[in-house]
């Protein structure tokens, strides 16, 4: 599978992996290595020009409107920025989840089953924020924002996971906090989960296996018993530096 991008920047070439179900992936890389083509050619929020993506033997890359919806409710996705409706209560941002279920009018008036809503208040519960059910979005700090995003695409109930550098914008105690959130739940339902990070320090403590590009291309794809620091440097290019940790850990 290849990317290039209408201005003839090629964001990934030649790309040949296969991801196993329930595998928790980290895909590592410097900015501008093609991490988040590579997440985002999966729900098809970019679209490769070249090859075949693979998801339960169907090519998504032919997928039109009607697919291409259910496509995107089976590939849930975690931004780094959250992606929330600030004005919107809690529980309103989870429920959103279900637009691929229930479809759009019956989302917008707010019709939603007694099951939707014991599913959406469960996935609350399990990032343990559920108390901030009926709070604005706006109301919470950047951990807790994440960790809605997180019940949102819990509550739609995908087989497979995307997450586009979901820390970056938080402190390290919060990072771990969403990173243990997210791999437990992850687990627990047996979601195969693409996660970028750039902290190699996390790549490490969270991964199943982790997959290095640059340059758009995979130069590295091993379990993390096989990873080191020397690993990174090799991803990289270059000796690891101080900002390539995250470093600290969950109060």
């Amino acid at each position: 599978m290849s990317l290039v991008y209408p201005n003839g920047h090629q964001g990934l070439k030649d790309i040949n992996l296969t991801i196993n179900d329930g595998e928790f992936v980290v895909v590592v890389g410097m900015s501008g290595a093609g991490k988040s083509s590579l997440i985002r050619s999966i729900n098809r929020m970019v679209t490769p020009t070249d090859g075949e993506l693979l998801l339960d033997g169907e090519n998504v890359l032919t997928f039109k409107e009607r697919k291409l919806r259910q496509l995107r409710t089976n590939v849930g996705m975690v931004f780094q920025s959250y992606n929330l409706v600030k004005r919107m209560s809690v529980l309103r941002n989870v429920m959103a989840g279900r637009l691929g279920h229930t479809g759009t009018l019956r989302s917008m008036l707010g019709l939603f089953s007694q099951d939707d809503l014991q599913l959406a208040m469960n996935n609350l519960k399990r990032v343990g924020i559920e108390e901030k059910a009926y709070v604005r979005a706006d109301q919470l700090s950047g951990g807790q924002q994440q960790r809605v995003s997180i019940a949102r695409v819990l509550t739609q109930q995908p087989k497979v996971i995307l997450a586009d550098e979901p820390v970056a914008s938080l402190d390290p105690p919060t990072s771990h906090r969403v990173m243990k959130d997210l791999r437990r739940i992850s687990k627990e339902d047996n979601l195969t989960t693409l996660v970028n990070l750039h902290f190699i320090d996390m790549a490490m403590e969270y991964a199943d296996r982790i997959i290095g590009l640059r340059d758009g291309q995979v130069v590295f794809d091993g379990p993390i018993s096989e990873v080191s620091e020397a690993t990174f440097e090799e991803i990289y290019g270059r000796p690891i530096k101080d900002d390539d940790l995250l470093g600290g850990d969950e109060e």
